[in-house]
């Protein structure tokens, strides 16, 4: 099938790689021509596993393309996916005026009749005025549009592998036709019938095929939001958990595990730490509580997730300054920069708060990453970043691991103790065993633990 994606973001790139793979003809476009430069270059804007080679491979087998021109995309397309962004606005609305462009780039540039498929997250009932902006920006031509909801569920660090292995595939249609031709769409992968890049060949035959779930585009809307509200209060609980083991005695990870183990429950999201970062969570509980306000709901539970949240780098600090005395003209080392492992995005990355809370108080900061410190020295130039994790802590008075990196538990921890000018290590990420650090001299500070 012939494919439009616009926008060249995580979700646009992801999307048009991997629909690619399984077989379509894809054309990506952004509005944002250096964009499409440095993915025509064979470079790319982000880091995601598999990425890469997914986009070498379909460029040159030429399946894959990247359009500066977002009309001739669209108009050489029989279904557009919509990847464009959608940031909260200062009042936690999410900003809808992306979509609202490309519906009139659609309508006026688009050639013809499409599919036009939202992948973007977006509060309910936005298809219905996607709809509506459609029929009015295309009233001249008489074009009439089809629109669908097919919401992501991609985890950054993962998201080739969720894309291709996904445990739902969720749509959202009004009509049968619409249907019909998301299934063909990704028949592949409910098939298991594509080449797997992280088996270097197919999908393994065991590999269980995802559920597909059709509904209505605004239950389609809603499932998106209500799973990373979810997702975003199973955090919030096992962090105010881990405030109330402090107090008690008692070990989170402990607590979690055995909570974890009921099945109404499962283990995932309950770890305690520095809170949820990233561009999806923060701003879907805010979509959600916005959306919720407007027709009438006080949804006060998401209210408090957001506020525990909020509340994780007051206690990092709190921790820092009950260990350190003073922060001001103290030595801080940051492992750690992008809101989660596997993955150069900053975006409301918890481990910047930090950063900026710490250089308030006057504390100097070096810092280290594998893969977020270019887009860091852009934002926070007043950082100093090193070359190596071991280049950071030296001479340190703290170290604050703010990203589970698994190159961070690899680390020669006894070569870390004696270049430090005071071996104290906060683990905001509960991510080092703390008998461990201890026995290695190490004052060793966590959360919930």
């Amino acid at each position: 099938m012939r494919i439009s994606v616009i926008g060249c973001g995580y979700v646009g790139l992801i999307t048009g790689a991997c629909l690619a793979e399984i077989g379509h003809e894809v054309s990506c476009t952004d509005n944002d021509d250096s964009k499409i430069q440095i993915l025509r270059a064979g470079k790319l804007p982000i880091y995601e596993p598999h990425l890469d080679t997914l986009i070498e491979k379909n460029t040159r087998e030429g399946r894959l393309h990247f359009l500066a021109n977002p009309g001739e995309a669209v108009r050489g397309s029989d279904v557009v996916f919509i990847c464009v962004g959608t940031p909260p606005l200062e009042n936690g609305d999410a900003d809808l005026s992306a979509i609202d462009s490309v519906a009139r780039m659609i309508a006026t540039e688009g050639g013809g009749p499409k599919l036009v498929i939202e992948k973007s997250t977006v509060p309910a009932q936005t298809g219905q005025e996607l709809k509506r902006a459609l029929s009015v920006y295309s009233r001249k031509s008489g074009i009439t549009f089809r629109v669908a909801s097919n919401p992501e569920f991609l985890r950054e660090g993962t998201a080739v592998m969720d894309f291709l292995h996904p445990d739902r595939i969720v749509i959202g249609v009004d009509d049968d036709s619409a249907a019909k031709q998301l299934r063909e769409i990704y028949q592949p992968i409910l098939d298991r019938k594509f080449n797997c890049p992280a088996h270097a060949g197919k999908c393994p035959a065991e590999s269980p095929a995802p559920i597909f779930v059709t509904t209505t585009v605004n239950s389609a809307e809603l499932i998106k939001h209500a799973s990373n509200s979810f997702l975003a209060l199973k955090i919030s609980f096992a962090n105010a958990l881990a405030d109330m083991c402090e107090q008690l005695g008692a070990d989170v990870q402990e607590v979690t595990a055995a909570v974890g183990m009921d099945p109404r429950i499962g283990p995932d999201f309950l770890r305690a730490g520095l809170g949820f970062g990233g561009f999806c969570l923060p701003k879907d509980v805010q979509a959600f509580i916005r959306l919720a306000e407007r027709v009438g709901i006080d949804f006060t539970l998401l209210k408090a997730t957001e506020q525990v949240n909020k509340q994780r780098i007051d206690i990092l600090m709190e921790k820092a300054r009950k260990a350190l005395w003073v922060l001001k003209g103290k030595n801080i080392a940051i492992l750690g920069l992008a809101f989660k492992p596997n993955t150069d995005d900053i975006r409301f990355s918890p481990a910047l708060d930090a950063a900026r809370k710490f250089l308030a108080e006057g504390a100097i900061l070096r810092a280290y990453d594998p893969q977020a410190m270019e887009k860091t020295r852009k934002l926070l130039p007043q950082i100093s970043l090193a070359s190596s994790a071991y280049a950071a802590v030296e001479h340190a008075d703290a170290l604050v691991l703010a990203t589970e990196w698994d190159e961070f538990r690899k680390l020669d921890w006894k070569r870390v103790f004696s270049v430090m000018a005071r071996p104290l290590i906060i683990d905001a990420r509960n991510f080092l065993d703390p008998a461990e650090m201890r026995a290695l001299g190490f004052e060793y500070h966590s959360f919930g633990r």
